[in-house]
């Protein structure tokens, strides 16, 4: 029996959560075409219908390991974020007015806002982690340093998947430790 595309981008998602050690309460932002997941060029065949099995299966995979997600439109939009009202708030997001459509933000964040009516459509995140469905871009919501990581789930459907996840960035020259010494103790 084949594995649903909602199935697949859940797994990729417990994938991302447990290679990248995200803790309950990180935010990880979503791209996705679903022209890509059909097979087909990207911005070309939006569904509705996929972006819903889509939201639905990671919604549930987010609610799972306590993670949050934004769901990246489109650059018809800007790629605006649809994130919690919640989330909104605690970050003290920039707030744009739209609502995205599935020829015109994208059929995955369409499905997000009608998942979740009290949802808002923000300018922009720093997220703790990415999952790109279909090579949408998401790296640009991704606070630095972006780390890749390889997924055992290469695609969602027939898109192209990539994963990856924020580490601080290194700062200090040769002589600076990034890890306390084992021969440092109190």
């Amino acid at each position: 029996m084949a594995v649903s595309v909602g199935q697949q981008a859940k797994e990729a998602l417990a994938q991302l959560v447990q290679a990248a050690g995200l803790e309950p309460g990180a935010l990880v932002v979503v791209g996705c075409s679903t022209s890509e997941v059909a097979g087909q060029p990207i911005g070309t065949a939006s569904s509705l219908e996929l972006g819903k099995e889509l939201v639905s299966a990671l919604e549930e995979g987010a609610a799972k390991s306590g993670i949050e997600l934004a769901y990246q439109c489109c650059e018809h939009l800007n790629r605006a974020l649809v994130v919690t009202a919640g989330r909104v708030q605690a970050a003290a997001l920039t707030q744009v007015h739209a609502f995205p459509l599935p020829g015109a933000g994208g059929a995955v964040a369409c499905a997000a806002m009608l998942f979740d009516p009290g949802r808002q459509l923000v300018e922009a995140v720093c997220a703790d982690g990415g999952l790109d469905i279909g090579q949408t871009l998401v790296g640009m919501h991704i606070r630095p340093v972006a780390t890749p990581v390889r997924l055992a789930q290469k695609t969602v459907g027939v898109a192209v998947l990539t994963a990856a996840f924020a580490r601080p960035k290194l700062i200090g020259g040769d002589r600076a430790a990034h890890e306390r010494p084992r021969e440092l103790t109190w």
